[in-house]
């Protein structure tokens, strides 16, 4: 910052980039007297980490936060960030994208941008956005190393200092490979470039007390469902697995997700699950062999005391570990890309409070992966790989960073003989390779770290025959600390072998030592290229077809002729009870009467209540209790009977089911409080009854079974409603500001004028759905043949060629801008009376600078009384024109005189208003449409 130089922090993740960062800027603040605007970009799932840390470190630094819905952002940015009583906006890189016009207006002293190979790539929308902001500074944060890319290194050089490094291609001159392979000087290259920006430390340099994490790789078996369903994805393609088809890459990467699906669970394809009924049972556990281990490694975890961590790259996965939990009685968090960025920070503080009963928090590891601080667990479960392996070691930091008291142990779940060992493999491989390359300093060209198809083809093939030679499961009997002895041998024995391993070994390695796989080195000859000029491939032999019956005549019949399973008896009732629904409102005592009568004839007959299982632990007490009121039941007296008959007649019997579902329809459609239209709609009934039913339904609509529903239901017809009152009025106040509306009227677009309509165009559109009636029947098709009748488009193509629909849209859009009109005059307006004194106002308007206030009211007065077309009006129009058509007097009438006059002296067509942005288009034809 001394130097004037942008600069990199990479420091390994978990060392407190956030901390070092805030400290910079309160250095700035403090020591430099430079409080800001800094900008401060980071993923959205660390927004309110970053805004807690300023405030402990640093509260002297002012900081704001730009996150939320439209809504919320144009408060925010009018209240808040435009004032500018601020030092520091924290915002994410959905909201830069979102709201960049605005950021765009700020110079900028130091911009920060957290996790920031999302600027790797320069085409990128983020990146391209980025470059644009007025910045002093600017620093990059990054918890990974470098990536062995040329191209992605020379995009964060250029964002640095873009005078510097202009050209890429430049850059991978100077860097060029091929010129340097074996030689020392393009390492001396490297580094003299990277040591004026990059600033890295491990954690090993700067954290003595972390213990290294310990990772333990797990294998575990297929199960018999797991088995099956990865034989179906590889017979769908046998053709494929054994070269026999068109091998296309899309294709080979749609078949190794589906076998990393079967992989991770069954229950992952669509119609695995048994059921319906769908339970959450053991059948979750049994059915894959990843949660068999889980099943294990979970309770011995919470007996430790330890806390766990859970990554997973599929969100559904995510749902099944759920049910999980749920059927476990775990308590948990959860945490993915669809998380809300409030239950995010909230489930967070909720995981990390001292004494939290939470033992889990399931992530999906490219949204739970960054900047999040989960130090107080210490068990981090890696379910499934990432292809990636830089995302999987993110995932991990999570836990293991400064603050860090226990060792953290890290377990990589992998099924034995499957497509995951070749993904867990290429990772380590890669993980290996890029450290070797970086440690010496040299670049590889990013195409080597793509798979290729032989390699994808290679991971499909990979257990292929063993899979299909067996059907039964695999899944070990062993206990968990069995399972885990042999997972540290095979990780040591893999370590050893990678780390003994050297750049052209590693290129070639493979675990696989079985004869299912071809050894294309012999006698120091590749036969690569032999073997498939041969058209020689690593046959997969498909399981024996099993013979099965064509048609089972006997068992058809007994399916087609199947009785239903009979059904639990009903309880008895008494007969000729009479039947009442509640929406009726009888009075609540017949109910109490109707019940002991059917109580009393349960007990006359003997009847006995059974266990209904469905009720859980619960079934055994309520048999009872209801036996009880069985047993203790009493018939009705004579007076009890005459006053069950005297309440039958109390309650609305003539009522049917269809009356009152016309009844609640008529209230969403016309309100509560419109019994006129609501009688209309009730067939049958007199405006009278439906009034009497009205008041009853209001008074006791809580004694109905589904009121939740009903009560939605006109709560949503009523605020469609109010929704059209408030449409109807921002339009009615809009047209009263205009003498002529269909050649004055203006739209206030600010920066939501499209392409493709014209001022013109939109004054009609307005001006006629108010005439023709917001809330009338079809509008919009009467709108559509206004259109098309109007003279003044017989020429305009575009705005006669929309449909209803697409000019519904239109209409909307532009409501939308009058209602904001609306409300900014209304807040005007209200400022203005705030000012103005309650007395002696128009004395002090008559001693405005100038003298002009009674002669600016006559040529107001004056303009009122012409007539439109008269050549002397038209100046004045013109003038009304560059203010919007805005007449200040009917606005506001204590704005008149020398005001007026003044006002429209400073709009002149020279000065820059905003009407110099809304400049109509020329007609023509559109690419596209609003």
């Amino acid at each position: 910052m001394k130097n004037g130089i942008n600069g990199i922090l990479a420091d390994e993740m978990g060392l407190g980039k956030t901390l070092q960062t805030i400290s910079l800027l309160g250095y700035m603040k403090h020591y430099r007297n430079i409080p800001g605007p800094h900008i401060v970009i980071v993923p959205k799932s660390t927004l309110a980490n970053w805004m807690n840390e300023f405030k402990k470190w640093v509260p002297s630094l002012r900081a704001v936060c730009l996150i939320g819905d439209q809504e919320t952002r144009n408060v925010f940015i009018r209240e808040t960030l435009m004032p500018g009583e601020w030092d520091v906006c924290v915002t994410s890189y959905e909201m830069v994208i979102k709201e960049k016009s605005v950021f765009k207006k700020f110079n900028w002293r130091y911009m920060v941008i957290d996790e920031a190979h999302r600027i790797k790539n320069e085409k990128s929308k983020l990146s391209e956005i980025v470059r644009e902001f007025k910045t002093t500074n600017r620093l990059l944060l990054t918890g990974t190393p470098l990536q062995n890319n040329l191209h992605e290194l020379w995009s964060l050089l250029n964002f640095l200092l873009p005078e510097v490094f202009t050209s890429s291609d430049d850059f991978d001159a100077w860097f060029n490979t091929n010129t340097f392979m074996g030689d020392n000087s393009l390492v001396e290259r490297l580094h003299a470039v990277l040591r004026p920006f990059l600033l890295r430390r491990l954690k090993s340099e700067v954290e003595k007390k972390l213990k290294p994490k310990k990772e333990v790789k797990v294998y575990i078996g297929l199960s018999k469902m797991q088995r099956e369903w990865y034989t179906k994805v590889l017979m769908k393609d046998i053709d494929i697995v054994n070269g026999a088809g068109k091998i296309e890459k899309m294709r080979l990467q749609n078949i190794l997700m589906q076998l990393r699906k079967c992989s991770n669970h069954p229950y992952l394809f669509d119609g695995a699950e048994p059921g319906p009924p769908y339970t959450t049972d053991q059948h979750l556990v049994y059915n894959c062999g990843k949660m068999v281990l889980l099943d294990k490694l979970l309770p011995r975890l919470q007996e430790q005391d330890s806390r766990v961590l859970i990554f997973s790259q599929m969100t559904r996965m995510l749902d099944i570990l759920e049910d999980y939990c749920h059927w476990k009685c775990y308590k948990y968090c959860r945490l993915d890309g669809q998380t809300p960025h409030e239950d995010r920070q909230r489930q967070i503080n909720e995981f990390n409070a001292p004494g939290s009963e939470k033992f889990l928090f399931m992530l999906s590891t490219r949204a739970g992966g960054l900047g999040i601080n989960l130090a107080t667990a210490d068990v981090v479960v890696i379910y499934d790989s990432d292809w990636n392996p830089q995302m999987d070691l993110q995932a991990m930091d999570r836990a293991h960073r400064i603050g860090q008291m226990k060792q953290v142990r890290v377990f990589r779940f992998i099924t034995e003989n499957t497509v995951e060992e070749k993904i867990v493999e290429r990772a380590e491989v890669k993980l290996r390779l890029d450290k070797l390359v970086i440690q010496q300093g040299r670049l590889v060209d990013s195409k080597q770290n793509q798979l290729n198809k032989d390699e994808m083809l290679n991971m499909i093939r990979h257990g292929a025959n063993h899979v299909f030679a067996s059907k039964d499961s695999e899944i070990t009997e062993e206990d968990i600390d069995t399972i885990l002895e042999k997972g540290e041998a095979k990780t040591e024995e893999l370590k050893q072998k990678l780390e003994t391993l050297g750049e052209s070994s590693l290129r070639n390695f493979t675990m696989d030592t079985g004869p299912s796989e071809s050894v294309y080195q012999f006698e120091g000859e590749d036969y690569r290229e032999k073997q498939k000029i041969l058209g020689v491939g690593n046959w997969i032999e498909p399981p024996k077809r099993e013979r099965k019956a064509n048609y089972a005549v006997d068992a058809y019949f007994r399916e087609a002729l199947r009785v239903s399973e009979p059904k639990a008896p009903k309880a008895p009732r008494p007969p000729k009870q009479p039947i009442v629904q509640d929406f009726q409102f009888f009075p609540p005592r017949l109910f109490e009467l109707l019940d002991q009568e059917i109580y009393y004839f349960r007990k006359t007959v003997g009847y006995k209540v059974p266990k209904n299982p469905e009720l859980g632990s619960d079934a055994s007490r309520i048999q009872k209790e209801e036996q009880r009121k069985i047993d203790d039941a009493e018939p009705l007296s004579d007076e009890e009977m005459l006053e069950k008959e005297r309440l039958l007649t109390q309650g609305f019997t003539t009522w049917s089911k269809r009356d009152f579902n016309q009844f609640i329809k008529a209230n969403e459609k016309y309100g509560r409080d419109d019994i006129e239209n609501i009688a209309k709609e009730v067939e049958g009934k007199t405006p009278e009854e439906v009034m009497e039913y009205s008041t009853v339904f209001w008074e006791r609509c809580s004694e109905l079974q589904d009121i939740d529903r009903i009560m939605a239901q006109i709560d949503r017809g009523e605020a469609k409603i109010q929704r059209r009152a408030s449409i109807k009025k921002a339009l009615d106040a809009k047209m009263a500001r205009y003498r002529a509306p269909f050649h004055q009227l203006r739209i206030a677009y600010g920066t939501n004028k499209g392409k493709n309509y014209t001022e013109e165009e939109d004054r009609f559109l307005v001006c006629m759905l108010h005439k023709l009636g917001f809330d009338k029947e079809n509008v919009y098709e009467e709108l559509r043949a206004a259109v098309r009748s109007a003279p003044q488009f017989r020429f305009d193509w575009f705005i006669k060629s929309r449909t209803a629909m697409e000019l519904q849209r239109r209409c909307n859009t532009l409501i939308t801008l009058i209602e904001r009109e609306n409300q900014e005059l209304e807040e005007k307006e209200r400022a203005e009376k705030k000012k103005r004194a309650p007395r002696g106002l128009s004395g002090s308007l008559g001693g405005t600078p100038g003298g002009m206030a009674m002669g600016g009211t006559k040529s107001a007065q004056k303009r009122k009384g012409e007539n439109l077309s008269t050549p002397e009006n038209k100046s004045g129009r013109k003038k009304k024109k560059e203010l919007g058509g805005l007449n200040l007097e009917e606005v506001n009438p204590h704005l008149r005189g020398g005001r007026v006059e003044n006002h429209l002296g400073k709009t002149t067509p020279s000065s820059p208003d905003r009407d110099s942005n809304l400049d109509l288009p020329v007609l023509g034809d559109r690419a596209q449409h609003d």
